[in-house]
Order: structure tokens, then sequence, then C-alpha cells
């Protein structure tokens, strides 16, 4: 609830090497909770797939077709991870 749309992507880890990244788009007026994020993805998926940072967006940037450009994303963060 209150999540409009998301996407996963991996980010450097020292541990692991890449972590899982969620990056969800709120609806409007809902605020999101990390916690929550997680709490609901741990109950349906297994737990090496539950995201460990979730992070949110206004908007995703997509192609002409609509898809989300998960590369781009990926590449943002892993910009700011590289700090």
């Amino acid at each position: 609830p209150g999540v409009s749309e998301v996407t996963v992507v991996g980010v450097p880890d020292d541990t692991w090497g890449e972590a899982v990244c969620a990056v969800v788009v709120p609806r409007d007026g809902a605020s999101i909770d990390p916690s929550t994020i997680q709490s609901w993805a741990r109950e349906r998926i297994a737990g090496y797939k539950v995201p460990r940072i979730v992070r949110t967006a206004a908007t995703l940037p997509k192609n002409a077709a609509g898809k989300v450009l998960r590369r781009q994303v990926r590449d943002m963060l892993r910009a700011e991870y590289a700090r």
C-alpha cells in the first residue's frame, strides 16, 4: 500500500559484493517507511531477495515504451555509493 512503482537494482556492498536496493515511488500523499517495505517483502520472497536498502524517488527514468531504465537507476546509485 502506498507504492506507485518500484524497481530493484544491485548496489556495491563491502561484505557481499552487491546488496539489493529498492527504489520506490510513493503514491500521491503516501509516505514510505523502509522497514514496512522490507517486512512486506520478507513475507513474500526469499530472505536474500529482500532489499537491504530502500530509497524513495519522485519518478523513475523510462524509455519511450514506458519501461523503467534500470541501468540508469543502478548507475545513479552506484555513483552515490562510490563516494
